[in-house]
């Protein structure tokens, strides 16, 4: 068989192997391995405890891994600082939206502008059609574009998640992390956040953590389930609700 034949070696968007954390002793995330796929939302579900949002501080170098690696696109984040993760391709939305609530929907999409980063770039910022055009883009996919001249103080708190997430995907992320993103939200506003993260994984992958199972129904193409720091099953969400030792030690509560 000629090598041309062969087939190639699946290339993983992230690749996290043997991640360990150690905090005085105790490991918050214990050998863990999981692999994530082009386009691919994967969400990350377990007890309170079980390391997950300690697996996103650790993937986007909040915290030091103790050891193991974390692959992303072939690059080793655990020997880069947060702002080379930031460059390198991978957004973070923590669990409570950190927007600017004096400026305007449009005026926090503006300074989420990658062009605006560097002192240079912000003294040379101008508000051009080129970022015109991506606000208009990024409000019109998080449901604001009706509100772009809105203080965004006066947003409800879902309108506010979806502003921080939209912040995010202006800067054109390859990887996209979120954590609890529909906690506090009404029922109308977790199905639109379902139909946002179905649109947005076109060209890119999308880790949440959540507890809602429903909208992990909505939204998941795998499910990784954590307990005291290491996988406990992983698969497709109909397999994991099935899954013994799941329904033991987190869906039976």
């Amino acid at each position: 068989m000629s090598v041309m034949n062969q087939t190639p070696k699946k290339e993983f968007v992230l690749a996290v192997e043997g991640l360990t954390v150690s905090f005085d002793g105790f490991k918050a995330v214990n050998d863990l391995s999981f692999y994530v796929e082009e386009d691919e939302i994967r969400v990350i579900i377990g007890p309170n405890g079980a390391g997950k949002t300690t697996v996103l501080d650790l993937i986007c170098g909040k915290t030091k891994a103790t050891g193991g690696s974390i692959t992303f696109r072939g690059k080793e984040l655990t020997k880069m600082s947060e702002h080379e993760i930031v460059h390198a391709g991978i957004g973070r939305k923590f669990q409570n939206p950190s927007i600017y609530e004096d400026l305007t929907v449009f005026e926090n999409l503006e300074i989420s502008f990658p062009r605006g980063h560097s002192v240079l770039g912000a003294l040379a910022f101008k508000r051009d059609a080129e970022v015109i055009a991506a606000i208009q883009e990024v409000a019109d996919e998080i449901f604001l574009s009706e509100h772009l001249n809105k203080t965004a103080g006066l947003l409800s708190h879902g309108q506010k998640q979806w502003l921080e997430i939209g912040m995010l995907l202006i800067q054109k992320p390859d990887l996209l992390m979120l954590d609890e993103p529909v906690a506090g939200m009404s029922v109308a506003e977790r199905k639109q956040t379902a139909e946002l993260l179905n649109r947005i994984t076109k060209g890119r992958s999308v880790i949440v953590i959540e507890h809602d199972m429903q909208f992990v129904e909505d939204i998941a193409h795998r499910v990784t389930v954590m307990h005291q720091g290491k996988t406990l099953s992983e698969g497709s969400m109909e397999r994991v609700q099935n899954d013994p030792k799941v329904i033991e030690v987190y869906l039976g509560h």
